[in-house]
């Protein structure tokens, strides 16, 4: 066979191979562009416009002035600020549990694929199934969650039904008042004191979260210490190093892309939560678990607004995509790729 011949049959071979991969991700593509792009770009369409139940007359960025800075301004950074309450909360806890969990589960141990399996069931039961049995374990009269209090000598919470911050309510425990503070107006319905820290309603939402989410990021985590060389470890037992050590110099160091990931992950999850806050509080009390997520349904959906919930929508995008190139921009540099 010529040279010429041999390189046409390279081609060929070459561009099939092409084709049939693209044709294994054709479906995924498929998906994504129906699910994700699309309604993106309905929304961006549907912010421009006058858009109750049918489009209106074409209004620019005029709903994005509303949003921001006209009548729905105070509910937008509200639920901006509750959002960002609620992430501060959840991230950093997740991250901490999970790879303390991951740690422990990676040791060898009897039993340790079941304890494995243990710890991802939540992960991948019904979100608003999980919400519900949570609502009844917060349950202020008969939940279990006070009766553990109870047991430690701590009274009853109202849980989701708690719209006082928690630092107001442990400062009311131990007979302290907290200063009074708040970036809004004196008399708006969503006042909420900075200085008493988010409102237990929105911490109970929290700990639902971290249960839930935080068999995905073991197994993330798991992943990650798979992929650490022992040959590391064994240099560093001969050179005398501790297990605190190891821990610190070997495995975070090394495990710093998988935190990375998690991180990012994370965080995106938590700046767009919704089931959650719809199952268990619906926004309230007091409106102080309504996260944007959540505002944007509301506006939506409940009031008929389709072009103010679609430019919220749009910003909220805006807002993810800010905080994820944030992320790489400032985080990544302390990632190494051993």
């Amino acid at each position: 066979m010529t040279r010429p011949a041999v390189g046409a049959t390279r081609r060929r071979r070459i561009v099939q191979e092409n084709i049939l991969a693209y044709a294994f991700v054709l479906p995924a593509i498929v998906i994504i562009l129906i699910f994700q792009f699309l309604p993106g770009f309905a929304a961006v369409y549907m912010s421009l416009f006058r858009w109750d139940i049918v489009q209106g007359p074409f209004r620019g960025l005029d709903n994005y002035v509303t949003v921001l800075t006209g009548s729905r301004a105070e509910e937008f950074w509200q639920s901006l600020s509750v959002t960002f309450t609620y992430t501060l909360i959840t991230v950093p806890v997740e991250i901490v549990v999970s790879l303390i969990l991951a740690y422990l589960l990676f040791q060898k141990m009897r039993g340790r694929g079941v304890y494995r399996t243990l710890y991802y069931m939540p992960y991948i039961t019904s979100a608003i199934a999980a919400s519900v049995i949570f609502n009844w374990l917060m349950n202020p009269n008969y939940g279990f969650f006070n009766t553990v209090l109870e047991l430690v000598g701590i009274g009853p919470q109202r849980w989701l039904d708690e719209p006082r911050g928690i630092f107001e309510l442990i400062g009311s425990r131990f007979g302290v008042a907290l200063p009074d503070w708040s970036p809004f107006a004196a008399d708006s319905q969503f006042h909420q004191s900075i200085i008493a820290g988010p409102s237990l309603a929105l911490v109970g939402v929290a700990i639902y979260t971290i249960w839930h989410f935080i068999g995905f990021q073991v197994v993330i985590f798991l992943a990650g210490l798979g992929n650490i060389s022992n040959e590391y470890y064994e240099a560093a037992r001969l050179d005398g190093a501790s297990e605190r050590q190891l821990f610190t110099k070997i495995t975070l160091p090394l495990l710093s892309p998988t935190t990375f990931f998690v991180a990012t992950i994370a965080t995106i999850g938590s700046l767009k939560a919704f089931n959650q806050i719809y199952a268990m509080t619906n926004g309230g009390p007091l409106e102080t678990t309504k996260t944007l997520g959540y505002e944007i349904f509301h506006v939506f959906f409940q009031q008929g607004r389709i072009d103010l919930g679609a430019a919220m929508a749009v910003l909220l995008t805006v807002i993810i995509l800010l905080f994820t190139l944030f992320q790489f921009r400032v985080a990544e540099r302390r990632v190494h790729y051993g």
